[in-house]
């Protein structure tokens, strides 16, 4: 089991201007949502919510159709797939694609799937020039960080540290403004677009009845990316199906607004194979490399798949008090936030961070916001059952069900509660003016409730507990 990085987050919590940039840049983005639902062509986003829930419910649980149907017709439109198992038969398949083709230059759109599998880490390694051409992606590859969120990547920044990025990385005049930087940015990556071999994007969705991949971004580096190389290649988790190309608007309206507050986004492109005859533009070869990497596993799982209906808006990170505090970099796996605490878990397995379903207040905040309806919050308190499950079939966490079995005993021996109850005052101090006590007792903090309370104040005892004051009231009466 992974420990809890309780150091980085430390850290995270003590710098106020990382926690600034957090907070200032997930509340624009709430912000943003709200403005656009209170726009009066937002009327019906609750009935489409619904009806995205119905779409992606109805996919997944007719998967092997849905991805059968889309591999005949990319296929018919002159285009390949590729199935990977895992994030290893996803990146060797490009490797090799790319050694096979004398490919020295790759340029890329944001895919959070190709981070999941590692792939310019696996590039980079065998001497391949990849690049990211997303401006958030770009500037965090110079900086060697991975995505601080899934919408807004480097979210984590303030211009200041990306003027020094780019002066280090790119041997450019330091530049604050941020129109200059992105025109830094421009004229760097043009050159690489116009040298690329190959281009990778990522997929939002996966049209079944047309062979189509649908990718949606707000920059144009996806059209660049997928129609000047000469080998275009689009990876995509299994679950970014639906069913047929009408599907589609729903998904287009609740996606822009829930992520960036916008009726729709810039660029909606349709990927369906490769350049025909007589077409100006467009890859030669075109594969769509569809990877499972424990998707299937998830979906054997009735309670639970319906975390696979998740489309990437990132709304849920923004509106969740623990992500807003911790950021992205303090979630073990590349995705963060409440959809991270929930998909880390179901795709790597409840023992490898079993802290991740308990870092949530379970607000609800998530599940409120949620485009697709997931209910995250029941995900995640099923997720703390496998997590005590694991533990006791490992024979851990002996002192943690003897302290609720006590508890239990207290709760169903009323005079005995109301004892304990008594007894409080004496062992926890007196808080002035009925403020939290910050100083709890010795003997608790050096005992099993330590780490508990190393995060938490208590509320000072009442002077008289609820009972007293109620049968005091009834005398009275």
């Amino acid at each position: 089991m992974n420990p809890i990085p309780e150091q980085k987050i430390h850290d995270t919590l003590a710098n106020a201007n990382l926690q600034l940039a957090i907070y200032d840049a997930t509340a624009r983005l709430m912000h943003k949502r709200r403005t656009a639902l209170d726009n009066p062509l937002a009327a019906d986003f609750e009935a489409w919510r619904e009806q995205a829930n119905r779409i992606k419910r109805h996919t997944i649980e007719n998967l092997d159709h849905y991805l059968e149907q889309l591999e005949q017709n990319l296929v018919h439109n002159g285009g390949k797939v590729i199935w990977a198992r895992d994030a290893t038969e996803a990146a060797d398949f490009i490797l090799k694609l790319a050694k096979d083709n004398n490919a020295l230059r790759l340029v890329k759109s944001k895919s959070m799937t190709t981070e999941e599998i590692d792939l310019n880490e696996r590039l980079e390694h065998h001497r391949l020039d990849v690049v990211e051409t997303d401006l958030g992606e770009y500037i965090l590859q110079l900086a060697h960080q991975r995505p601080y969120h899934i919408v807004a990547p480097a979210l984590h920044m303030t211009r200041y540290q990306v003027a020094d990025i780019f002066t280090e990385r790119l041997g450019v005049a330091r530049e604050v403004v941020i129109e200059k930087q992105t025109m830094i940015a421009r004229a760097k990556l043009r050159e690489k677009f116009l040298t690329a071999d190959i281009g990778i994007t990522g997929a939002n969705f996966l049209i079944a009845d047309s062979g189509a991949v649908v990718v949606v971004e707000n920059e144009g580096n996806a059209r660049l990316s997928s129609s000047a190389p000469r080998i275009q290649i689009a990876v995509a988790g299994l679950e970014k199906l639906i069913p047929r190309a009408q599907d589609l608007a729903i998904f287009l309206k609740i996606l822009g607004r829930s992520a960036t507050g916008q009726p729709l986004t810039v660029y909606t492109s349709f990927l369906a194979g490769p350049r025909r005859a007589g077409e100006i533009d467009g890859p030669e070869q075109f594969y769509l490399v569809l990877v499972d990497n424990g998707r299937t596993r998830v979906l054997a799982d009735r309670d639970k798949r319906q975390a696979l209906y998740c489309i990437r808006c990132g709304a849920c990170l923004n509106h969740c008090p623990v992500y807003r505090k911790i950021g992205g970099h303090n979630y073990p796996w590349v995705y963060s936030g409440p959809i991270g605490a929930i998909l880390s878990p179901l795709f790597h397995g409840v023992t490898e961070d079993p802290w991740l379903p308990s870092a949530s207040s379970l607000c609800g905040a998530c599940g409120e916001v949620c485009p697709v309806k997931i209910e995250i919050p029941k995900i995640l308190l099923e997720l703390r059952n496998d997590v005590v499950k694991a533990k006791q079939r490992e024979g851990s966490g002996k002192l943690e069900r003897w302290a609720f079995r006590i508890w239990a005993f207290f709760m169903r021996h009323p005079k005995l509660y109301e004892m304990a109850g008594m007894a409080a005052p004496a062992i926890l101090p007196e808080a002035s003016g009925g403020a939290w006590i910050q100083s709890v007792a010795l003997p608790l903090r050096i005992g099993p409730l330590a780490r508990w309370l190393s995060q938490r104040d208590l509320p000072p005892p009442a002077a008289r507990s609820f009972r007293q004051q109620w049968r005091e009231r009834r005398r009275q009466a």
